[in-house]
């Protein structure tokens, strides 16, 4: 049986062992268990191929012959060629009672990463599997390292503001769901917090000390999206050009978050809900399966239950995506917080922009109180970073916000603003009659959904 490291934990290495003689299998594990490996052991080379396209290991050590009389080497070396169409990187220790340089340089042609003769010295063994694994476990280590680098993150931990009566059902729900491994479905108009409620599900959680991955879905073409989420094999496809983990992979023994989940096509969510029945996947290009263990956080702003009933979102999939379900009121509905989030980005920007600034204007907090956040906590939080940078005084006055124009356009003439003030206007109008669904908002401008972030994220929505 397979050990699982507890969260924040190495697991041990994992051996995969082949020989037709079980005296050397129980040899082999006898040896290798009490310093600190697992191993798993098969007596043919279907049976290796098996283990591989369905287990995760650290490194195989297999025979050279498996048929009685044989001593050719030749079903060992086309296993390892075998193994080599399966896992590109994996190491492999070949080993024979019947070595020859020839043989051993032939092994090592094929794929092998070391050689070993029975009988075998105990200490020189545990020398080539310990160096092979630390070596294989140091590329994927780097793998890993890469793929972090390669994702936008936030620095420090999220500030999750929520005095309104309003959000006190959403801080009893993550107050109680957040030390659970439960799916949350997290709802709410575009610019709530979502991902802020993410982060303070995960940060509370037994994961915390592990690695928590944001993906955008609906900023990924249909194209890519299994190749970001289960990653691939070098070859998969044109631009294949090495192997990639995926984000799955990424965030095993953590938390995944996918925001705007309503976007991936229906062809896409069957595998991503076999995935999260099976905690199973294969690499695009790859026959191997690999088992990943994440908690499932996701994001919309898009009503799901109209969506499943109408056909457009796998209902199986909603079901288990909403576990708990945590839904976010629009800012307007929590004014209560407005000059809690205004003071803290406030001081963020100010910080950050080396601006001498002590507090916000009477004038400034009542235009704040009386606008009606379309863009929602997003929108205030841009609104703050302008005004930080806009400020002449100590304290923020209200033309340093730039809401007056971008309000609702009480008193202002379209003519007076410039072209990037009316296509704000223009989005903000849009967002806030279709209640802050993005979709229903790009049909109505007659833009993508892709265009209509491009703008939003702009301006500030």
């Amino acid at each position: 049986m397979t050990e699982r490291a507890q969260p924040g934990q190495t697991p041990r290495p994992r051996l995969l062992l082949a020989d037709d003689q079980p005296f050397i299998l129980e040899a082999l594990a006898l040896l290798l268990r009490p310093e600190g490996f697992q191993t798993e052991s098969v007596r043919s080379p279907a049976a290796v191929l098996e283990c591989l396209r369905h287990g995760d290991y650290d490194a195989v050590l297999i025979d050279l012959n498996y048929t009685r009389d044989t001593t050719s080497g030749a079903e060992g070396l086309h296993l390892l060629e075998s193994i080599r169409q399966v896992q590109e990187r994996l190491p492999v220790i070949v080993m024979t009672a019947y070595a020859s340089v020839d043989l051993a340089v032939d092994a090592m042609r094929r794929g092998a990463n070391d050689f070993v003769q029975k009988p075998w010295e105990n200490a020189r063994l545990l020398t080539v599997v310990r160096a092979q694994v630390e070596l294989y476990r140091a590329w994927r280590h780097t793998q890993l390292l890469e793929a972090e680098n390669s994702m936008l993150r936030r620095d420090g931990a999220p500030d999750f503001i929520a005095t309104a009566p309003s959000m006190k059902p959403v801080l009893e729900l993550v107050r109680r769901i957040a030390p659970s491994d439960a799916n949350v479905l997290i709802t709410g108009e575009h610019g709530t917090g979502k991902e802020v409620v993410a982060q303070t599900l995960h940060r509370l959680s037994h994961r915390a000390g592990r690695t928590l991955v944001a993906v955008n879905t609906g900023a990924l073409p249909e194209g890519t999206f299994e190749s970001e989420l289960f990653g691939h094999v070098r070859g998969a496809f044109t631009d294949a050009k090495a192997d990639r983990i995926g984000r799955f992979e990424l965030a095993s023994g953590g938390t995944l978050f996918l925001d705007e989940i309503a976007n991936i096509p229906l062809r896409q969510q069957a595998k991503l809900l076999r995935v999260l029945e099976t905690g199973e996947l294969e690499r695009v290009g790859s026959s191997t399966t690999r088992s990943v263990d994440v908690r499932m956080l996701s994001a919309t702003n898009a009503n799901l239950h109209a969506e499943a009933a109408a056909g457009t979102f796998r209902p199986d999939l909603f079901f288990r995506l909403n576990t708990v379900e945590i839904r976010l009121p629009p800012l307007r509905d929590r004014r209560e917080d407005i000059p809690l989030l205004a003071a803290h980005f406030l001081s963020r920007y100010a910080a950050r922009y080396r601006r001498p600034l002590h507090g916000i204007s009477s004038a400034a907090l009542q235009q704040l109180l009386g606008y009606s956040w379309p863009g929602n906590v997003r929108e205030l939080d841009h609104t703050m970073e302008r005004a930080a940078l806009m400020a002449t005084g100590e304290q923020i006055a209200p033309g340093d916000m730039g809401l007056q124009a971008a309000g609702a356009g009480r008193g202002v003439s379209l003519d007076d603003l410039s072209l990037e003030g009316v296509e704000a206007v223009r989005v903000r109008k849009a967002l806030a009659r279709a209640g802050g669904n993005v979709s229903q908002a790009a049909e109505a401008l007659g833009l993508s959904r892709g265009a209509l972030y491009r703008r939003m994220e702009k301006h500030g929505l």
